[in-house]
């Protein structure tokens, strides 16, 4: 009689308990055995219990390849959920087999579990296994299905795939309720003094694997609702016409001032901070340093000379890389919209900036079009004050739509959702790159899903607070994806290719660097482990399957984008990986953890803009300038999706934290350890170094970075 003992792990969350039967089998080279039901005295599954069984063979089973979890009915109960985290397993010899599960089991099924030691397609040679893993990647590939949402996009997940799977009785979904208190003909739905119009039939099915827990939706609706009511019973949200005077615009949230908003509130229309935020706010990746002006910007010397001073000029500054262009040709086409029955407008400004020798960064001269002329003048700090002040808020305006749509939605969001969607569908849960990558898009399918029926529904946000509309972001975001390349999303690239690795007091570049570093040397040592030589990556087949489904739906199979459509080398397996990671993390933390900060002093980021750009000099006042601004109700609404999407609900995993246990060997575990421990000194530095500043840089400090787009 060989005797196996089993020890059971159950997740530690809100309903992760069950109380259907519990059942398993092992499966070993030389046999199977009973299927055996888990049962002690008691509740045995109940959220963070850890209990022990023993299950009894005939004779030993050999090497154990797979345990099969089976989940039935018990008496008349409800079926229910059951988070299972690990189960290990400690045969007759001592050894001790991990299973790590770490997922939900649905309804009554059986789950197959292989041992925790990550194995590519090529260390499989038995058929069982063979078989497993493409049964499992069949079965997902039918879960997680390719949408295309408007031509130009990367392709997202079908949420009606889950609705279907559910009807067919292949997965047992549980619906998702929603508390509404009001709606339309279309059923759509609003939460309780919020704004946002909610498509609920697209969140009714959402597979229990990739949805927020419980936890994370109720601090999410905890966040949302009172910011929402405290605006809705001040009459903000329904005021609609011009702002009366600037001094206004604090009241909107006199409750959620934090110093970075009150700092931006006093420093806003300085033109030391105009330049600071192209270094380090919210969209830090707009400048380009220019050797030469674009024909397209004819500034002279004597425009900028008493900028300049006596001992430079123009042309030198040029040539001694001083000068930098930020470039919003992407809007010169984008259409407008309609807000509150009146027409929005647009401009795609070019920004010229300067270094200046004490090594601030200040702007020189701002065109608000790409076509010179004499209707489209070349503003300058010594034109008068509110002529400059409302060409750097048309600079701003401009700001707003390139990072909502395209830095922050299309560079972090959507595109993080095609790596996700290409991990699930393509490597299975034994595959290193799947233990390595999953912590990673935790939660990223269902926080887009949920932004798509929120903002990107017709008359969502975008609808309601953009100058251009669902029309205008469709448009901004198919261009932009189709200019996006590989020099683009690997940081140190674009740095270098940007000529922006010399200038002084760009922390995001310092830290992001640093960051990217230890991600770098992470995955080197995970990539170097499991993958010895170029054949060990070339012939490994669902690797290749998953950077090439990257390719053709991220990115539409474009050539001219630079990126990979097959890795060759583990050098070139690191540096995609690292990339993805950084962008999933690091990367979303930059351009999404500071809109409430930077945006809630609404002329520092105005969504919209009521008056056309102006073509002469001279002629604005305070009033064209509060008449040019959002109305009230616009702004509220934007500054309403600020606050939310700035503050991180619960269940939080930041940057490096695996609390599910993939990998079980010890060389991945060490190298966790290792990377752990490089960005605890990371943070310990940005923490110094924030001591020193007036404003400080906090928003790639490591324990603020979440490890996954989830919010």
């Amino acid at each position: 009689m060989a005797v196996y003992r089993l020890c059971v792990t159950t997740g530690p969350y809100l309903r992760a308990g069950t109380l259907d039967n519990i059942s398993v089998t092992l499966v070993g080279t030389c046999g199977e055995s009973p299927k055996q039901r888990l049962d002690r005295m008691g509740r045995d599954f109940s959220p963070g219990s850890v209990q022990k069984y023993t299950v009894r063979c005939s004779a030993e089973l050999g090497e154990l390849l797979l345990l099969r979890v089976h989940k039935e009915r018990y008496a008349f109960f409800r079926k229910d959920s059951w988070y299972c985290s690990r189960i290990c397993v400690t045969q007759p010899d001592g050894t001790v087999s991990h299973f790590p599960c770490y997922q939900w089991i649905e309804g009554y099924c059986t789950v197959e579990l292989r041992p925790g030691t990550a194995r590519t397609i090529c260390q499989d040679s038995l058929p069982l296994l063979l078989d497993h893993r493409t049964r499992e990647l069949q079965a997902r590939q039918e879960c997680y299905r390719w949408k295309i949402y408007a031509p130009g996009f990367p392709r997202m997940v079908d949420v009606n795939s889950f609705q279907e799977m559910e009807s067919d009785k292949k997965f047992a979904l549980t619906k998702t309720t929603t508390c509404v208190d009001q709606g339309d003909s279309s059923g759509n739905r609003y939460l309780p003094g919020f704004p946002m119009k909610i498509d609920i039939p697209s969140l009714m099915y959402m597979e229990p694997n990739i949805r927020y827990s419980a936890t994370k939706t109720i601090s999410l609706l905890f966040n949302a609702i009172p910011a929402s009511l405290g605006m809705k019973l001040r009459g903000l949200l329904d005021r609609k016409g011009s702002w009366k005077k600037l001094d206004d615009m604090q009241n909107i949230f006199w409750c959620h001032k934090t110093f970075t908003t009150k700092y931006v509130t006093e420093h806003w229309c300085e033109d030391h901070f105009f330049g600071y935020q192209y270094l380090n706010g919210v969209n830090p990746v707009m400048l380009h340093c220019i050797s030469s002006l674009p024909s397209k910007l004819p500034v002279t010397n004597d425009m900028v000379a008493p900028l300049l001073g006596q001992d430079t000029c123009l042309q030198t500054e040029l040539e001694r890389g001083n000068i930098f262009l930020a470039d919003y040709w992407i809007l010169a086409e984008a259409p407008t919209h309609c807000l509150n029955g009146r027409p929005q407008y647009v401009a795609a400004p070019l920004c010229l900036l300067w270094l200046s020798p004490q090594g601030a960064l200040v702007p020189l001269a701002i065109q608000l079009s790409q076509t010179p002329g004499p209707d489209s003048p070349i503003f300058l700090p010594t034109d008068s004050e509110w002529d400059w002040l409302l060409a750097k808020t048309w600079v701003r305006n401009s700001e707003f739509l390139v990072h909502e749509n395209n830095t922050h939605f299309l560079c972090t969001h959507l595109l993080c959702e095609a790596f996700a969607m290409a991990t699930l569908r393509q490597l299975p849960l034994c595959h290193p790159i799947y233990k390595l990558l999953l912590p990673h898009t935790r939660y990223t399918l269902q926080v887009n899903t949920i932004a798509r029926a929120t903002l990107l529904n017709p008359e969502g946000l975008v609808d309601q607070v953009t100058s251009i509309g669902r029309q205008g972001l469709i448009y901004l975001m198919s261009t932009g994806l189709a200019h996006f390349t590989y020099t683009n999303f690997c940081l140190p690239d674009s740095l270098r290719a940007r000529g922006v690795l010399a200038i002084p007091n760009y922390h995001y570049r310092d830290d992001g660097l640093k960051i990217w570093v230890a991600i770098e040397s992470f995955v080197s040592e995970i990539v170097g482990y499991y993958y010895p030589s170029d054949a060990s990556v070339q012939q490994d087949s669902e690797l290749q399957a998953w950077v090439g489904e990257i390719f053709a739906q991220a990115f539409l199979g474009r050539e001219s984008s630079g990126f990979p459509s097959r890795l060759c080398t583990p050098g070139e397996m690191v540096k995609f990986l690292t990339a993805i990671i950084f962008n999933c993390s690091a990367q979303h933390a930059a351009v999404n953890s500071g809109q409430h900060d930077f945006g809630a002093w609404m002329p520092n980021a105005p969504s919209s803009m009521r008056q056309p750009p102006p073509q002469t000099k001279g002629t604005t006042t305070l009033k064209t300038y509060l008449d040019t601004l959002p109305e009230v109700n616009i702004s509220c609404n934007n500054l309403l999706l600020f606050w939310l999407v700035s503050q991180e609900p619960k269940d939080q995993r930041p940057l490096g934290t695996y609390p599910d246990e993939h990998f079980t060997e010890e060389a991945p575990r060490q190298s966790i350890a290792a990377f752990q421990s490089r960005l605890a000194q990371i943070s310990r530095d940005i923490q110094e170094r924030n001591q020193g500043l007036a404003l400080p840089y906090t928003y790639l400090d490591p324990p603020l970075i979440e490890n996954s787009v989830s919010i």
